[in-house]
């Protein structure tokens, strides 16, 4: 079954602020569009249901501003952009190795952070690396603007906190995490353009052996991409040795909960996350000595 071309709508508004109108005038009617990459595969396979859809492709959502203390990713902008950007690289390097992951040059070159995460995917790339680092997101609409942390967007499995007439303007990430380790690590079925079977991102603070601050990042290991949260806290003044090492593996088999799917199974995700958990410690360990 393939999707009939009539079923559909698609109005271009212009501007930011003609998009917001309209989605504050009739909340729910319309759904955004950016890159389109997410779409476009439903409704080649005949799987979209018919919708009406407003482009917000505007130059507004598609800047990357660069501060002392931030870097604001307008939600527009691609994968391309975020994974060539000189301060991206220098002060988020994770984020754009995740970018360079995400799907195929011409998917890279389409698809957009704002489109990625609001399709709420516990399976996409980008999200380990924005817990790690620690973002933030604003919410834009007619109403105005509002800022939440990023791990309070993803609230179930494709639901957030996006409320019907809101758009995500901008990804902000601060400039704080220069001298922290990180790791960053996929496990896909191939090296390139592979739907993750695990994604995982850190940072961390080591002094005189022991964890002085961590942040971990997965996905697809939960009906929403996560942050380990019980894990960093189990590890928070540890020691990087067996017995930590042991006890986070513990934490974290306890706070996530993979499924079976056409990619993976639970068993397999469940054991790739603890070893991935253990390398990651055990490379945090070798850099602090």
């Amino acid at each position: 079954m393939r999707s009939y071309p009539a079923d559909y709508e698609l109005v271009t508004s212009g501007s930011l602020d003609a998009v917001l109108r309209l989605l504050h005038e009739e909340p729910g009617r319309w759904t955004p569009i950016a890159g389109g990459t997410e779409i476009m595969v439903l409704y080649g396979a005949g799987k979209l249901a018919p919708k009406e859809f407003v482009s917000i492709a505007v130059t507004e959502l598609r800047e990357i501003v660069e501060d002392a203390a931030w870097i604001s990713i307008g939600g527009g902008c691609s994968f391309t952009q975020i994974r060539r950007h000189a301060g991206i690289q220098k002060h988020f390097p994770m984020l754009a190795q995740c970018a360079s992951w995400t799907g195929g040059i011409a998917n890279q070159n389409r698809g957009t952070i704002g489109g990625n995460l609001a399709n709420a995917s516990p399976a996409a790339d980008s999200p380990p690396a924005l817990f790690a680092y620690g973002a933030a997101l604003e919410l834009i609409s007619a109403r105005g603007k509002r800022r939440i942390p990023y791990e309070e967007f993803h609230l179930r499995y494709k639901k957030t906190a996006l409320a019907a007439d809101e758009l995500i303007g901008a990804v902000l990430l601060p400039k704080r995490f220069d001298g922290s380790l990180r790791y960053v690590r996929k496990a896909g079925t191939r090296n390139a353009q592979a739907i993750s079977k695990i994604c995982v991102a850190a940072t961390a603070t080591v002094s005189r052996g022991c964890i002085q601050e961590i942040r971990i990042g997965m996905g697809s290991v939960a009906p929403t991409p996560l942050r380990l949260s019980a894990t960093e806290q189990v590890l928070l003044q540890s020691e990087l040795n067996d017995a930590a090492i042991l006890e986070a593996r513990r934490a974290l088999a306890g706070e996530t909960a993979p499924i079976d799917d056409i990619r993976s199974t639970a068993a397999y995700r469940t054991l790739v996350a603890g070893n991935l958990l253990e390398e990651m410690l055990r490379t945090f360990a070798g850099a602090a000595r």
